[in-house]
């Protein structure tokens, strides 16, 4: 069933995260053209937004600010037109840890330890610790940081990119995440990045990360992970789709590190994988996410 028939794909953007979103964009594309959709690509360079005419609804496909943010969203809600995924103030709340964090506290959803500096603020968190800059994605600014002498440098790399910097406790064990798409949440997948963090570059180098899908735990396990997924979705007011990374400690204890409103959409990307293995193919589920889309 086809909700909309003339769309925009909407990719590419201002952030760090633009080559990315060219690689989502030109998937999802691809695969709603082989759908039968009457499809327009918007590569965009910057923040302005001109959409032509009869343009029914927007596919969002853009990552990192201006894509996740809210600011794209409150545009095209503006303007009336149905676009996918979360509304503005989820996509502002899940993108910005530090609101997420507010939030999951709030929610009493388990998060790790953490504290928000500003440049000149001592650390008072014990190593190891992960630092980040508390609104950007794909990892961009992350380090694990293991030692002292690590530690300035983390922060420096942290204040280049953001004012303030998020630094959370860090949790051993296993890194998964869990999709949403509707009111579905789909099988956990386990991240196995070799020989370090799952940092940008274990993200999209080929062959660094190992992705196991569903995840080799437990029916327990799976289940409270999903669940806490589910709640985390709710929790932040999300819609459509998302993704939650979770880190399951050795003594079995699931943590939320952070939502996706839009993640990854190439083929071999999480969500695609996840739902691929409930029998969801890549051109199903993006022609379900964009049935989905409202404004």
């Amino acid at each position: 069933m086809k909700n909309f028939h003339r769309i925009a794909v909407m990719y590419g953007g201002p952030s760090n995260e633009r080559a990315v979103s060219i690689s989502s964009g030109t998937a999802v594309s691809k695969a709603l053209k082989g759908k039968g959709y009457d499809v327009v690509d918007l590569d965009l360079p910057g923040r302005e937004i001109f959409l032509p005419s009869g343009i029914e609804a927007v596919f969002i496909a853009m990552h990192g600010t201006f894509g996740e943010d809210g600011e794209l969203q409150a545009v095209l809600a503006k303007k009336g037109v149905p676009y996918t995924g979360s509304g503005p103030e989820s996509s502002r709340a899940s993108f910005d840890k530090i609101i997420s964090k507010k939030i999951f506290e709030r929610a009493g959803i388990n998060c790790p330890r953490y504290e928000i500096l500003k440049n000149g603020q001592k650390r008072t968190l014990p190593l190891p610790a992960v630092v980040k800059p508390p609104r950007e994605g794909s990892s961009v600014g992350l380090t694990c940081v293991k030692s002292e002498s690590e530690w300035p440098a983390a922060l420096k790399k942290a204040f280049a990119i953001d004012k303030e910097a998020l630094v959370e406790s860090f949790i051993g064990g296993r890194e998964l995440t869990v999709g949403v798409v509707g009111d579905q949440v789909l099988p956990v997948i386990e991240i196995r990045p070799k020989g370090g963090v799952y940092d940008y570059e274990h993200k999209y180098t080929k062959g660094m990360t190992e992705y196991l899908c569903p995840a080799p735990i437990t029916a327990k396990q799976m289940r409270q992970c999903q669940e806490l997924g589910w709640k985390t979705f709710e929790a932040l007011g999300c819609r459509g789709m998302g993704r939650v990374d979770i880190r399951l400690s050795p003594d079995s204890v699931p943590f939320v590190l952070e939502m996706n409103t839009i993640p990854g959409f190439t083929e071999t990307s999480l969500l695609p994988k996840a739902a691929k293995a409930v029998g969801i193919e890549f051109g199903d589920l993006c022609e379900k996410i964009l049935n989905l889309a409202a404004v």
